[in-house]
């Protein structure tokens, strides 16, 4: 290993390579009027969700492309694991063989082969997709250098971690050959990893090239998501926490230290929001030189015609469903409310907006108006309602059997969602008659989930609110796409969105839930360890109060999430990366100097 390491080392490959990556057709811009020009530089970026829907950093990096890619032009490379087969190949990845001078074709040690192409998404930028099983067998010895370079404790590992590792190394590596192949001087590399999944590379990239300047964005730490998911309370004891004992009582040693380490070694760490900077400072020692929060493409908003092509055929669907459902007629102007995410019961809020449905209920609202809450969260799913599905094929109104899954899981007694919805259904409290109706859709919308069949970006524009009542949210970008799409929202003071809006958009806190909605498209409800009742009741007020609001208020709303949004726009958050690209260079030329 380290004889073939030695053949990719900076020293050798690269230290006669001193011209600036040509690949690029831009004319180039500097940054914020330091001396940092970026038409000199080669902008790597990775992560494990480079075209590989997964989670919030998809979002992330698929929205912010465009905007990098005006300024970097085809000197910004996303590298992601190449997880696809023949069988099954990537929707979003466009193969190019041609790209970076034929890179494809490139020898890379540890058995590493790479596809090149481009991210089927605004700016279309390239990409490489890395195979990297032959790094697996290496693990120790790799596991065994990085202890003794940076104290990374990856004896107790398990799970995804080797996973992580194993392609976060290969992504160095690979970030190394094609620096070398494309006549990039080192020192003009910046390097992004992102999340725990690619610590790893980041030490290993200080191995090789130790010229690269190196960025680490963590978009939650392993520590905090897991001191929630376990049902701790994170807040009210936040300043006690110490990350390196609860990663020990956790059993998560081995992602802790990897995350930890990258955070102190980057040449620049950053943190998606306020909340995450302060998350970081307790659990990783380390505050983040620079906040950078996460950004929304206008783009992926469709054009007002699309707009309203897509709410009508939307709501006709959903309210079709909820008709075979429930076994009566749904009215046209039924109050549609939502939630989506990431199957965390707790840590997204499931929790309370399932509470505050029924609390809905008790007002009273539904008896005025039909109300229909979908919750939108894949779960373990086995295959679509058979007796539903049968029912949406057939003409009539009355079901099988009423039923609140559209989905059949494999653990429909033990996921806490369906557990809770049954639990108030049996109370009657979500009935559907003369009450809010909740319906679980436990699979990921991409249009072929045999019975919505409609993406979530296309079912968006059908609803009229949505609810994210989040206990632990680094940033949170699905009520940010609400907003996008002119869907009024309601989140928690516990995300980084919450916050920006309540600091940055309203200014201050607003008392009144339509007042609030009117001026900026959100309420931010307040959440906390000892206030779950208080959460709840204030969801249900603001959305009792929607109910009733007229066509002009509800119009305001729509309008000011829009206004609220525009304000998020990549455009104007990106200069927060330019400020991180320019603290990695300058960090990285005092370490070199040392």
């Amino acid at each position: 290993m380290k004889k073939e390491q030695k053949s990719l080392s900076s020293k050798s490959a690269c230290k006669s390579a001193k011209a600036p990556c040509k690949t690029t057709k831009g004319k180039g811009k500097k940054i914020a009027n330091e001396s940092v020009d970026i038409s000199t530089k080669l902008l790597f970026e990775t992560s494990w969700e480079v075209c590989n829907k997964i989670g919030g950093i998809y979002t992330v990096l698929s929205t912010k492309a465009r905007v990098l890619k005006e300024q970097f032009g085809d000197n910004l490379i996303f590298i992601g694991p190449d997880v696809w087969t023949d069988e099954t190949p990537s929707p979003y990845f466009k193969e190019v063989k041609s790209l970076l001078k034929g890179a494809s074709k490139l020898q890379l040690p540890y058995g590493i082969t790479l596809r090149t192409g481009r991210w089927d998404i605004p700016g279309s930028p390239v990409v490489v997709l890395i195979k990297f099983d032959g790094v697996y067998p290496l693990l120790n010895d790799i596991y065994g250098e990085m202890w003794q370079m940076f104290g990374v404790d990856s004896l107790h590992c398990y799970g995804d971690y080797p996973e992580g590792c194993a392609f976060g190394v290969a992504a160095a590596t690979t970030m190394l050959a094609l620096a070398n192949h494309l006549g990039a001087d080192d020192k003009n590399v910046l390097a992004h990893f992102n999340e725990w999944t690619t610590g790893m590379g980041l030490l290993w990239l200080r191995k090789i090239m130790p010229e690269a300047a190196s960025l680490f964005t963590t978009h939650a730490t392993s520590i905090g998501r897991s001191i929630c998911g376990n049902g701790k309370n994170l807040y009210q004891y936040f300043t006690g926490y110490n990350g390196d004992q609860m990663s020990r009582e956790l059993n998560m040693e081995a992602k802790h230290s990897v995350e930890k380490a990258a955070a102190i070694n980057a040449d620049c760490f950053t943190a998606v929001s306020t909340l995450t900077a302060d998350e970081c400072a307790q659990l990783l020692d380390k505050r983040p030189e620079v906040v950078t929060p996460n950004g929304f493409e206008p783009d992926f908003v469709p054009a007002k015609r699309t707009y309203n092509v897509l709410r009508n055929a939307g709501r006709k669907r959903l309210l079709e469903i909820a008709g075979k459902m429930t076994g009566r007629q749904w009215s046209e102007d039924t109050l549609i409310i939502a939630t989506s995410g990431r199957n965390e019961y707790r840590n997204k809020g499931l929790d309370v907006f399932l509470d505050s449905m029924a609390e809905l209920s008790r007002t009273g609202a539904a008896a005025r108006r039909d109300i229909l809450a979908l919750v939108l969260v894949p779960a373990w799913v086995r295959e679509p309602n058979g007796e539903l599905l049968i029912d949406l094929n057939q003409n009539g109104i009355l079901p099988v059997n009423p039923d609140y899954l559209t989905h059949r899981l494999n653990n429909e007694d033990s996921d806490p969602a369906c557990c809770r919805i049954g639990q108030l259904e049996s109370e009657g409290q979500l009935a559907g008659n003369g009450q809010v109706k909740t319906i679980f859709i436990p699979c990921y919308l991409d249009g072929a989930d045999g019975i919505v069949n409609i993406s979530y970006y296309d079912i968006l524009p059908a609803l009229d609110i949505t609810v994210f009542a989040s206990y632990y949210e680094p940033w949170g970008y699905t009520p940010l796409e609400s907003i996008a799409f002119g869907v009024p929202t309601v989140t928690t003071d516990k995300s980084g969105f919450g916050q920006w809006v309540e600091s940055d958009v309203a200014g201050s806190k607003i008392e009144s839930h339509i007042e609030s909605l009117k001026k900026t498209g959100v309420v931010v409800a307040p959440r906390d360890d000892s206030s779950y009742r208080d959460t709840v009741k204030a969801i249900a007020d603001t959305l009792e109060a929607f109910s009733g609001a007229d066509r002009k208020t509800v119009d305001a709303c729509s309008k000011a999430a829009s206004a609220t949004a525009a304000l998020a726009d990549w455009k104007l958050f990106i200069s927060k990366y330019d400020e991180a690209f320019r603290i990695a260079d300058a960090n990285r030329d005092k370490r070199m100097s040392k």
